[in-house]
């Protein structure tokens, strides 16, 4: 190609390069002005986002504020209503004392010659008080609802007589094994039973009347007669047993058929609480000696089983807890006293708050004049207050 047609052809690819250079401005103007739109789009519903975000905010916090005061609103008027309720129970428990039950004794002219037959034919009838305690229950300082543990029914009590600290479960009405915790702390702090360490006991055990005592369990073995069993719990070895000299056993409390037998332990000792076909509508006592577990005395009752769910003795008085049928709040309604000194009239009527049904066992302790209970599966402890019984 000559150089006369290179100049020819110069002017034409100027012209085709400019063309191009013109489309692709155009063509970036394009995108350009489609890109600012776009933004603008997105400005535009981002603002209305923004305000959108922004009234639904005041009107949850409108809503926060509104369920604030309707918060409040309702604490004040539960608090208004525990004080009511607090205020009824209080005026209950007044009109009861004012209006007490009637009395635990029938007036039945059989039933006083057989008592005065029965006088008759015991020869220590009169009880010979061991200790100089004189103290009877005036009402429950304080109640402490430690967990819920086990079943509906069961019993769990520290030693009544030693110093330990160790806390003894009994879970449900017929096993052979007890769980034992080092502590109240352990027992508190541990749902499971890892931390308990596991006492197999050579006889079954029936029902919740079992008690520990200056280093033995105490515990009811049925096996054709009901037998009390002396169990050293050091050595876990059986150390004695007795056949309790009753004929036809009943269940002691009648809203608690699983308990035949209840032992128990007061300032004075070892107490045996039961029931016999013989008379079978009232509770009988019996003192044990806890060396031999021979009955040293025994006591027929004015105290009647019906609608009893558990007892316990206090300075030689048996102290009887009642319920209904549908459970509602229990309360000590009938006391005896083996030495004659608090007079059935002259007894305080002990409620214990209303909680969840009823007790299945209620263990007194007299080292710390406080009540370990068992209500429906939780493990309770009624704090007493205490009076001389002359001051009652």
């Amino acid at each position: 190609m000559g150089p006369w047609r290179c100049l020819l052809l110069l002017p034409l690819l100027a012209t085709a390069l400019r063309a191009q250079q013109h489309q692709f401005m155009e063509y970036v103007e394009r995108r350009l002005t489609l890109l600012e739109e776009r933004i603008s789009q997105w400005h535009d519903q981002s603002s209305r986002y923004s305000t959108e975000l922004r009234d639904f905010k005041n009107q949850v916090l409108g809503m926060l504020e509104t369920a604030e005061k309707e918060r409040e609103a309702m604490r004040s008027e539960a608090e208004s209503t525990a004080v009511r309720v607090d205020r009824l129970e209080r005026e209950v428990d007044y009109l009861e004392t004012q209006n007490p039950a009637p009395p635990c004794v029938e007036v039945d002219e059989t039933l006083m010659e057989k008592q005065v037959a029965t006088a008759k034919q015991r020869k220590n009838e009169k009880y010979t008080k061991l200790t100089d305690c004189s103290d009877t229950i005036a009402s429950v300082r304080a109640m402490k609802i430690l967990k819920r543990f086990g079943s509906t029914s069961g019993l769990w009590t520290k030693d009544a007589a030693g110093n330990s600290e160790k806390i003894y479960v009994f879970d449900g009405t017929a096993n052979d094994t007890v769980y034992v915790f080092p502590r109240m702390r352990e027992f508190t702090l541990f749902s499971a039973t890892r931390k308990a360490a596991r006492i197999k006991l050579p006889y079954p055990w029936v029902g919740t009347g079992h008690l520990v005592y200056d280093g033995h369990l105490y515990y009811i073995r049925q096996q054709g007669p009901f037998q009390v069993i002396k169990f050293n719990l050091a050595n876990k070895t059986v150390v004695d047993s007795s056949v309790f000299p009753a004929e036809e056993q009943i269940p002691v409390f009648g809203l608690s058929p699983f308990t035949y037998i209840e032992v128990a332990a007061d300032e004075e000792g070892l107490w045996a609480i039961y029931a016999t076909k013989e008379d079978e509508k009232n509770i009988c006592l019996a003192k044990l000696d806890p060396t031999s577990l021979d009955i040293e005395q025994m006591w027929d009752t004015p105290c009647p089983r019906e609608n009893a769910e558990g007892a316990f003795v206090v300075c030689g008085a048996l102290h009887v807890v009642y319920n209904t049928r549908l459970p509602s709040r229990s309360r000590v309604q009938c006391v005896f006293d083996v030495s004659g000194t608090l007079g059935p009239e002259d007894a305080s009527l002990v409620y214990f708050p209303k909680r969840y049904g009823s007790h299945s066992s209620m263990k007194y302790n007299p080292r710390e004049r406080q009540i370990y209970a068992w209500d429906d599966g939780y493990q309770i402890i009624y704090r007493m207050e205490m009076k001389k019984k002359l001051e009652v």
